[in-house]
This record gives structure tokens, sequence and C-alpha cells, in this order.
């Protein structure tokens, strides 16, 4: 049986490092897929655990030189300790002053400033013997691996030109003399500035990239609970389903729960993204995480921690950022040999540049330098970390993505397909009209009672409300048994003492509708009824439009993305709709084969085309789409299948996750761009001796964090 897993990963420091965890658990024939990111710390493994465990699995992963903690399903993740300086940092800072200082010195002339060559060989020895010893181990395990990274270019470059000092200062023949030329600066500075890039970017993917430590703060640590009568302050990890908990104004709710008494408002934009308070009051229901703007409210607990939505959408965002993009295989794909082809094009500069000027000393250095400046791990952060900061947002906005691929693909959608009840509409129409055919045998309460007792086993929003209206009558609804759904049609049920009923769209319960001078059957939605195989009526229910559907149609058509409509309704209705909307593609009576069908050839005409529906009748459809949506709260099989989950009923919504996606894909492409350009144009200067060594650590570190913060700007992208 397939499972999947997931790992959270240390001791990585490039991206060389998650493509060889990646490569080796390719490789067992049990691992279907591996995927590491290197952003997020974490792999994502499903394997056949008939052959395995997950223990193995994590056993392999030790195997090749790091660490690895299984996450599991139903714990909430946990909240990442705040980066610090340690002591050896601060030691490598300390150690670098001296050197910082001669440097500075040299540039003007006082060489006098910089510490005698012994003391630079005492200070160099104890950062190279003792405070580089985690690159040692580092690049030691990758090459074991079969796939070198960061670390191997740090460890030969800064080890190569500590050697060449110590052979100069007590073996050449200048040192006697004290005319040696020592570089012992170069691997201190090197080791130092790397260090510190590794620190940065480590604080910055732990803190500002992830955007789980600022949900996990919407969890109160404390909670009032009535125990024994008598309300007392309880740790959250103490707080039991079933408890009763009292949340006052500025308090945030501990659960997922039912309001037992009390009202007030309260702020639950960090599910919804929607910044509008809702009203609570008794018998409604509260989320976990919702601050109480107004009022005080008591409501028992129903759902904890990960159980509640703010937890599934934790672990949601979670695997989400864990996950890797399709655009990501560029930067892999280069990590893999990129290594490796540092390390010859360093070995051609040391020879060429020895042959050219005849000083194998410079050649040292220039071959040093281009092992520094050289770079992987700008490239493997360019897409995992955009993609982070991408799903944070489109989290804020009520937007949760399965992965990384439906973001990507998210991004390229030029047709979007709307389901019109539920979507387009409020969902929650009324009956405007009634038709009872003549000679029937039925009055409109009878008619009312018989739909009702068929109707009361659908989801669908007109079969509510037909049950709303027949209980709104005060009728007495009648037992329906053996009910059945058929799909895009309608459904049938046993009704007793009155025989087998058919309640759906008119051919499905063979009824001819007359021509009517009321206009709202032409616009409304028709529900039939039939009894025995022969029509009864008919009920004609109208839905109006949500308030921002225009709004959102027109930014779907400002950023050139055209909208189809695609509905089971009658072709009158849609097209009512969709004049109100101005769309000009409108597709009425379509059964779920048939929006199916249609989605699929815009997709052979070349479109990019995304779905959005909340029904059982959207699911082919849904699954057709390159991309699709569901909204929270429909059926459960439309939200499987989506993928994006929309948690308001709003084509607003899907217009901010499409704009969303695109800023998300315009920042990758932007990394990649600057990792590539980083390595192309820095590599070139080193080999040529334009950069130093010194320089060029200082460049590789800055070049991680840059990418890291570009990617940040995601933050404060508008999205209109």
């Amino acid at each position: 049986m397939q499972q999947k897993i997931r790992f959270q990963i240390e001791g990585m420091t490039c991206q060389a490092c998650a493509s060889r965890i990646e490569k080796v658990l390719n490789k067992k024939d049990f691992v279907e897929s591996a995927g590491v990111n290197f952003a997020s710390e974490e792999a994502q493994v499903t394997f056949d655990d008939s052959k395995t465990s997950v223990a193995d699995i994590a056993k392999i992963i030790e195997k090749t030189g790091y660490g690895a903690k299984e996450k599991t399903e139903n714990a909430l993740p946990q909240p990442e300790e705040t980066a610090h300086i340690g002591w050896r940092l601060w030691l490598l800072f300390t150690i670098n002053v001296p050197f910082l200082i001669g440097m500075a010195g040299m540039m003007i002339g006082r060489h006098d400033w910089m510490i005698p060559p012994v003391w630079q060989f005492v200070l160099a020895s104890i950062v190279q013997l003792w405070l580089a010893i985690p690159f040692y181990k580092s690049a030691w395990a990758s090459i074991k691996g079969g796939l070198a990274n960061m670390d191997v270019l740090v460890t030969i470059g800064t080890v190569s030109i500590y050697l060449y000092s110590v052979y100069m200062l007590f073996f050449s023949p200048h040192a006697a003399h004290g005319m040696a030329h020592v570089y012992f600066e170069v691997g201190v500075m090197v080791i130092g500035f790397v260090s510190l890039g590794k620190f940065l970017e480590h604080r910055t993917k732990k803190s500002s990239l992830n955007s789980l430590g600022l949900l996990l703060k919407l969890t109160p640590t404390q909670v009032n609970v009535q125990r024994d009568g008598e309300w007392k302050q309880v740790p959250i990890d103490q707080v039991q389903i079933g408890d009763l908990i009292r949340a006052n104004h500025g308090e945030r709710i501990a659960a997922d729960g039912i309001i037992e008494s009390g009202s007030g408002w309260a702020d639950e934009s960090h599910l919804t993204g929607e910044s509008n308070p809702e009203e609570k009051k008794a018998g409604g229901k509260v989320l976990a995480g919702a601050l109480m703007t107004e009022g005080s409210v008591v409501y028992r607990a129903a759902q904890l921690g990960s159980q509640t939505l703010l937890g599934d959408m934790m672990n949601a965002l979670s695997e989400a950022q864990g996950s890797k993009a399709p655009i990501a295989r560029v930067a892999d794909k280069a990590a893999a040999v990129f290594v490796p082809a540092v390390v010859g094009i360093a070995l051609l500069t040391f020879i060429a540049t020895w042959l050219i000027k005849g000083d194998w000393t410079l050649a040292l250095m220039h071959a040093v330098a281009v092992l520094v400046i050289a770079c992987p791990c700008a490239l493997g952060l360019a897409t995992p970390a955009a993609i982070m900061v991408g799903m944070g947002k489109a989290v804020k906005h009520g937007i949760w993505f399965k992965d990384a691929a439906a973001m990507e693909e998210a991004a390229h959608v030029d047709a979007v397909v709307l389901d019109k009840t539920g979507t387009l509409t409020e969902g929650r129409p009324q009956v405007a009209a009634v038709y009872c055919v003549p000679d029937s045998g039925f009055d409109e309460d009878a008619l009312y009672r018989i739909a009702a007792a068929v109707e009361q086993n659908a989801a669908h929003p007109l079969a509510r409300a037909i049950v709303s209206a027949a209980q709104a009558r005060g009728l007495d609804i009648p037992i329906a048994q053996n009910a059945q759904t058929v799909v895009g049609a309608g459904i049938t049920a046993e009704v007793e003492g009155v025989g087998l009923v058919k309640a759906g769209k008119a051919e499905f319960a063979e009824l001819t509708l007359p021509e009517f001078s009321d206009g709202v059957w032409e616009i409304a939605s028709v529900v039939a009824v039939s009894v025995n195989g022969k029509p009864i009526g008919a009920f004609a229910l109208a839905d109006a439009l949500k308030a921002d559907t225009a709004e959102a149609i027109g930014r779907l058509k400002k950023h050139g993305i055209d909208v189809y409509i695609m509905s089971g309704d009658n072709q009158g209705t849609v097209e009512y709709v969709a004049k109100q909307l101005c769309i000009a593609h409108a597709f009425g009576n379509m059964s779920p084969r048939d929006k199916a069908a249609e989605v699929q050839k815009l997709k052979a005409a070349g479109k990019t085309v995304a779905m959005v529906g909340d029904g059982i009748n959207d699911a082919p459809a849904l699954a057709a789409a390159n991309v699709s949506f569901a909204m929270k709260g429909g059926a459960d099989v439309a939200e499987h299948t989506a993928s994006a989950t929309l948690m308001q009923h709003s084509v607003n919504q899907l217009a901010d996750a499409l704009l969303v996606s695109q800023a998300t894909l315009k920042n990758i492409k932007q990394n990649l761009f600057f990792a590539f350009f980083y390595n192309i144009l820095g590599i070139p200067l080193a080999a040529l001796g334009f950069l130093n060594p010194v320089i060029a650590g200082a460049a590789m570190a800055a070049s991680s964090v840059s990418v890291l913060s570009n990617a940040l700007r995601l933050k404060r992208v508008k999205i209109d």
C-alpha cells in the first residue's frame, strides 16, 4: 500500500544536499517518489509500506549524512526557535577583527596594521583546524554520497590557501628572511563570511519566509475553562473536547466549537481572508484562532489542535510549502552538475594562470576565488523561497493550494470556467413561482409536500430552498425512502402514500412547461416534479448574484483571462446571468460529462483552464481542468478533486488566487535569473583575477541572502 510521509531534514547546506537525498531515495525500488525542499528543509516521500517502514527510510536519509525527523499528520507544526548567533559565530567574528583591520590598512598603504605572520598562523589554525570542522564534515558526507555540495568548494579553497600559507611561512626559501607572502586572512575571512551568510539564510528561512509561526500565535496559550462550576484559567493543552470555554473581548478562540451563551463579533480573516467580522450568537459556530472584536461568548469545544480548521490549514500549508514546483527542476538539474563543473573551472584557471603569468601563487589565488564565488545555494533557494512566501500570502487571502505544482499551474491560467449556482450567485435561491399541472390531482400544498419529501435527501441549494419553503408553510413532509441521485438530472425516491417521485430538470420529470406570461420562468432555475411517471408541477427558483461577482469578473478580464459559465441550469437562465456580468461564453443544460468535455475542448485549443465549482456534478470538470478550485464547505468530492480550496464562496478569491500565483511565478523567474546571472558573471571575474577570495566569499554569502530578500518582496506585492 502506498503511504506518504514527511521528514524534517537537518544538516543541509545547499541545493546539492537536497538533490543528493532525492537521488539516494529515488533509487530504492520501494520508493515511488521523493522530493526534498531545501528552503523548507523538508522531504516528502511516497513509498510501499509493505516493503519498508518509516524508520528504515529515516535511516537511509541519515546514512547520507543528514538528520531526519518524522512529521506526523495529526500534530500541529511546531514554532521555530528564533535563530541566535552562537558562540562559534561570535568567535569567528572576534578572530576576523584583526584581519579586517589589517586588510583595511593594506588598502591605504599601512601594511604595519596587519598582525605578525606567526599570530596570523595561530588564529588561522584555530579557524581552519577547529571552527571549520562543520564544513569538513558536510563536505566529506557529501563526497561519500556521490554528490558534491557547496561545502566541498569552501573546504578545497580555504584548506588550499591555508596549506600554501603554512608552507610559505615555515618551509619556503623566503621564510628565513621574513619575505614570505602568506594569505592566512583569506581562509579566515572566507569561513567567517560564509558562516555569516549561512546564519542569515537560516534565520530568514525559519522566520521571515514561513507564515506558520504567525498562524501558531493565533492560538491562546491560556484559556478560561469551567471546571467544577467555577471558571479557571488553564493551559491550552489541558483543554478537552466538551469543555465550556469563555472568550471575552480582545481574546482569541481556542477551539472549534458551538456557542452556548453570549454574543459578539469575531474576526475570522486568518481563515477566510475576509476582513469583516462575523456576528456570533448562541447556537452559532466559532473557529480556533478567531479574535473576539466585540462582546463575550461561552462555547463548547468540539475540535482541538490539528483537528480544528486552523490546525487543518496549518498542516495543509506546511505540506504545500514543502512540495516542489515543476520549475524547480531547472535549478535541480543545474545544482547536480554545478560543483563538479566549478572544481573543473578552478583547476583550469590555476593551470591557465600559471602558464600565462608564470606565477603559481597568483594562479592559486584565482583558483580559490573561483571556488569561493560559486554558490549553488542561490539556485536552490530561488524556487522554494518564493513558493513559501507565495503560499503564505495565498493563505492570508483565504486560499489553500494543495501543492506548489498547483500554484505554478495557476499562474499560467488564461481561461476560467465557472459554475453558476453557489459560485456566481448567492446559492440561496428562493421559490419565485409555482406551477401545478391541471387535472393532475395535486394542489400547490401537495406539490410542496411531495417535492420536499424527495429534496430533503439532496444537498443542492435548489433542493434546500424547496424544503425550506415547505417548512415555512407549516406542511407535514412525508417520509421518502430509497432516494437515488441521478447526477446532473435530479433525484428519485419512494414517497409514502404517493409512489415513485422524480424531482429535477423538466425533461427528467417528463414535464413540458407551457408559455408563461410571468417572465420569471425565463430566467429562473426550474425544478419539475412527477409521480409514477406523470408530471404534476414545477417550481421557479430565483437566485441573486453575489455582491462582488461583477467586480471579480472585471478583475479577471482586466488581466486577460477569458471567462466561461457552464451550468446545469436552463440556457435562458444562464444567458441572463451572463448578460448581467458581460460574459460572452455561456453554456446551459450542461451535464457533468458535458462540462468535462467542454473543458477538454478548451485545453485542446491551447487554453490553460481553471475550473471553479462546489458540487458533486462539478467533480469531473474539476478533474479535467489544468487547475481547479473548490469552495470550502461544498461537496467533499469537489474539495478532494480540486487543486486548491477557496475559504470564501467568492469569485473574487479566485482572482486573488490567480494573481498571487502570477506574482509568485514572476518572483521565481527573477530569483533564477539572479542566481544564474550571479554565477555567470562572478566565476569569469574570479578566474580573470578581478575578485580576490575574500570579496568572493562575501559575494557568495550575499547571493543567497539577496534571493531570500527578493522572495520576501512578495509579502508587499499588491493584488488588484
